[in-house]
């Protein structure tokens, strides 16, 4: 029977064809790719030549290697993480490494970033000896809930940012994509980010506001620039600890996509696979001069929207970036997306994100009359919004800085108070997550 599109959830996007998944592709390409290449552009700011093409280039590999480890299950894409930031703006000034060349600055922060990836495995193997029952009773939905709901509110400023540069451009894109979502029929109705991003830009592109100057000037074809990394201790007391906050986002990513997709992935792969996935994809970006990878919110998003959950479109996107990771040109024409743009499409892939997380809370059954839950909640509500407006939390580790981020200190928060608190008789079942029908367990 044929589906309706965007109405009814596809978990085998080759019913729909071969042009269908290309361009569905292309939509989950079009919405990891701002906040992927913003990641080295912000690092170069720092004055470290993290490259735009190779962090693409890994981008796409990291990806099809965590589809392999998940045994091709999990419809999850991994772009540039921003939570080794703060990490890679230490390392740059960093008293002990002053005198270097900025190569060498960046190979050192790059060996950081290995070492956080193989942390993963650290974890990994905790569910898998412990198995998931034991683990995720430290991560209920009282827990994972409200991290959702965190990541895509933290998200929210870069929207406004972005948006706020030319607020009638950004409402153009956020109207193409309601009215596409909502009213559209057929392909129309699951390709509305990719329809968005097109509309908008040739609307921008009438009203003169495209800057074509850095397109004319990049050549078609050009190789990645690849830096080796290397090791050195107070880089890697930098960044490695970084991989708390990042695991933690990555438990609440996968629990987003599970939710959204209803299948739990959790269970199956398992999480031991979906973060030995992650933290090889991580340190082999970082081995040869990629910025950490993590699970994007944004391709999250998309699924939420398009309701086509086949991985196969996903790993369409992490070879589109492969590809265009060779084109300079491409890089450049996609710059030249206007910011407005991006921050409209953002408004509607962060709030998506958020309320997956509050639709987490709800299907599972979370008591919020019990006070213990409504403490977690307020506490780590507070501790990921408040911290993250303040820039984290700073302390030393062996003369270097340390910065644990807003969702990390929440993570952490969430977590010991659902350990210590009483009433704790959440128990993990084996169901589908987001399945109305599944009883996972509740408060």
């Amino acid at each position: 029977m044929k589906k309706d599109l965007g109405h009814e959830a596809i978990y085998d996007a080759r019913q729909l064809g071969t042009p269908r998944m290309l361009i569905l592709g292309l939509q989950h390409m079009f919405a990891m790719f701002g906040a992927t290449v913003l990641v080295p552009i912000l690092v170069q700011g720092y004055g470290l030549p993290l490259s735009i093409q190779t962090t693409l280039l890994f981008a796409g590999l990291g990806t099809l290697l965590f589809h392999v480890c998940t045994k091709f299950k999990v419809p999850a894409f991994l772009g540039s993480s921003f939570a080794y930031l703060g990490g890679f703006s230490t390392v740059a000034t960093m008293p002990a490494y002053e005198g270097l060349d900025p190569e060498t600055k960046l190979a050192y922060a790059l060996g950081g970033i290995v070492i956080a990836g193989l942390l993963y495995l650290v974890l990994a193997l905790l569910f898998k000896v412990l198995g998931v029952k034991k683990v995720m009773r430290y991560f209920p939905p009282i827990v994972t809930g409200p991290m959702i709901i965190m990541i895509g509110l933290n998200l929210s400023g870069s929207a406004i940012n972005n948006a706020s540069t030319c607020w009638w451009l950004a409402l153009v894109a956020m109207a193409i994509i309601v009215v596409a979502n909502i009213w559209g029929k057929g392909m129309v109705k699951i390709i509305p980010i990719l329809l968005g991003v097109v509309g908008s830009y040739i609307v921008a592109v009438i009203a003169g506001q495209v800057d074509f100057s850095g397109v004319s000037e990049a050549s078609f074809l050009g190789l990645q620039q690849f830096v080796i990394a290397k090791f050195d201790v107070s880089a890697i007391l930098v960044m490695a600890p970084i991989a708390i906050a990042a695991m933690m986002e990555h438990i609440g990513d996968i629990s987003a996509i599970s939710s959204t997709t209803g299948k739990n992935f959790i269970e199956d792969p398992g999480l031991h696979r979906t973060l030995v996935g992650d933290g090889l994809a991580t340190a082999f970006a970082g081995f040869f001069g990629g910025p950490a990878n993590t699970t994007y919110g944004e391709n999250t998003g998309v699924l939420a929207l398009s309701k086509v959950y086949d991985p196969r479109v996903v790993r369409l996107a992490a070879i589109y970036a492969i590809i265009l990771s060779f084109s300079p040109k491409f890089d450049a024409l996609v710059n030249s997306i206007p910011a407005a743009i991006v921050g409209g499409v953002s408004f509607i892939l962060y709030g998506m994100i958020s309320a997956v997380g509050v639709r987490n809370i709800v299907e599972n059954q979370v008591d919020l009359t019990k006070s213990r839950n409504l403490i977690i909640a307020a506490v780590m509500f507070v501790s990921g919004l408040g911290f993250s407006s303040v820039g984290g939390i700073t302390f030393t580790v062996g003369g270097a800085a340390v910065t644990l981020s807003g969702l990390a200190i929440a993570a952490l928060c969430g977590v010991i108070l659902n350990a210590i608190l009483p009433g704790n008789d959440y128990e993990f079942g084996v169901s589908v997550v987001g399945d109305k029908s599944a009883d996972l367990g509740s408060y």
